[in-house]
């Protein structure tokens, strides 16, 4: 008989109880689902709600089945719906009657939305810790790389010469805000529900905060009917995971492309590639294709809780059992993905030679061809224009700007002396950018030096970072 059978005549019929069953996911709440019980039972028996002894025999049997969980000792059943039934049926089994009375002044709907909570604090401080390791990484490449050029670009065309440093340190960035928005979300995680009962909370005299400080929340929920029905916390979650992953996309993008033969700015090492079974000279980038195609996974877990969540009305409804699925599948490729990269991103090979020869061609350094005549006293406008035929002039003749000739130079401004030819030259143009935020090696060792400050800050105690 089910746990809340009292009322009805008939057994669900066993299609039923398949549909009806979350087991096969929510058992991965095992843990916080025993932990939050534990913590509900101790504060019953300390509110006198229950009796001291039986509370300890309660106690006692939910850290034996934890115990035997972890050991993989415990099958759990369909027909008990989920991991809440699961556990107090294991519960009544082992202790009997006494074990009736864990449910005193709960409901199944703050319980999971306790359980809820308690995993994405967990999954979020591990995504954290692996934002972190990412970081650090990047920040390692970028050191031994504040003075290796390449071509910046804007619409995939070639723009302006920066570093690889700099480069990397605009991925560092990203991520930076994906630690800071991460974190932020974690405050509205960060919230007890139990003692929301159902919806409107329970008459037994129940001390919520107590239960609270016991499992590290910062806080309860202020009511009870959004205390049973909010998943703002796992939508929020879920946005931050799709923001992470559009990073990773972005920044494998790149590394596809830059791997091709057309670039040839990288090679990827041969533990994180694949062939091809009938072409023997390819060398695929295929886990940087994958972390690309998992991010459109991610982005429809977020889908799916924007779905569920949209048409239902107060309070708990059963549509919400959908949410776990989602978030964990997210919280799981997110992390994955995460490892995977900064692995793969530790053992490329980045060929520098090509990156500055690709920097040399172009016209990367044309805008400083315009701004070496606006400081001979030319308006930028009337120097950009000259530059512009500067360059027309070069595509016609098949020759790079730092090719000319002083006449050629000449005879489109008189202005131009022999120091055209190191205001062109890559470190030139890379170093007089030394604004903050900009890629003169000087500016990119400081940003490095901040980056490196604020991490050590933000994760304390953590020696690899």
């Amino acid at each position: 008989m089910k746990l809340w059978g009292g009322r009805f005549e008939k057994k669900t019929a066993e299609d039923v109880d398949e549909f009806n069953s979350s087991i096969n996911v929510d058992c991965q709440m095992v843990r916080e689902d025993i932990l939050g019980s534990i913590a509900h039972t101790r504060m019953l028996g300390r509110q006198g709600i229950i009796p001291t002894e039986d509370a300890k025999k309660i106690c006692t049997g939910l850290e034996h089945i934890l115990e035997d969980v972890q050991r993989g000792k415990v099958k759990f059943q369909v027909e008990a719906e989920d991991i809440h039934m699961n556990v107090e049926n294991l519960l009544t089994e082992r202790i009997g009657e006494t074990a009736k009375k864990l449910h005193t002044g709960r409901s199944r709907n703050d319980q999971v939305a306790l359980d809820l909570r308690m995993v994405s604090m967990k999954e979020t401080e591990h995504i954290l810790s692996l934002l972190a390791a990412l970081e650090s990484e990047l920040l390692s490449i970028a050191e031994a790389n504040t003075k290796t050029y390449m071509p910046g670009y804007t619409h995939l065309q070639k723009a302006q010469p920066i570093t690889l440093a700099h480069y990397l340190l605009a991925y560092f960035e990203m991520l930076r805000r994906d630690i800071e928005r991460l974190k932020d979300c974690r405050k509205r995680t960060n919230v007890m529900p139990l003692g929301s009962g159902a919806l409107a909370g329970t008459t037994y005299p129940l001390d919520r905060e107590w239960v609270a400080d016991n499992l590290g929340f910062d806080d309860i929920t202020k009511n009870s009917l959004d205390g049973v029905s909010d998943r703002d916390f796992a939508i929020e979650a879920l946005c931050c995971c799709s923001v992470i992953m559009m990073h990773l996309s972005r920044f494998c993008e790149e590394l596809i492309l830059w791997s091709t033969d057309e670039f040839s700015f990288v090679e990827m090492d041969d533990s994180y590639s694949t062939g091809s079974s009938i072409m023997p000279q390819k060398k695929n980038p295929d886990v940087a294709e994958l972390i690309r195609g998992k991010t459109g996974r991610v982005y429809g877990d977020l889908i799916t809780l924007l779905t569920m969540m949209k048409g239902i009305p107060l309070s708990y409804n059963k549509d919400m059992q959908e949410d776990k699925e989602a978030l964990f599948d997210g919280f799981d490729t997110v992390q994955q993905c995460l490892h995977i990269f900064t692995d793969m991103i530790s053992t490329i090979t980045f060929r520098k030679g090509r990156m500055e020869k690709s920097a040399l061609s172009g016209f990367s350094n044309a805008t400083d061809a315009a701004d070496y005549l606006v400081r001979k006293g030319i308006p930028f406008r009337t120097a950009h224009e000259i530059t512009g035929r500067l360059v027309l002039y070069c595509i016609r003749k098949n020759k790079a700007l730092l090719d000319l000739r002083l006449e050629e130079l000449q005879s489109f401004s008189p202005l131009f002396g022999e120091d055209i030819y190191e205001a062109l030259s890559l470190e030139t143009c890379v170093n007089q950018r030394k604004l903050p935020g900009g890629p003169a090696p000087e500016t990119v060792q400081e940003a490095i030096r901040q980056n490196k400050t604020w991490l050590s800050e933000t994760f304390p105690g953590t020696s690899s970072y």
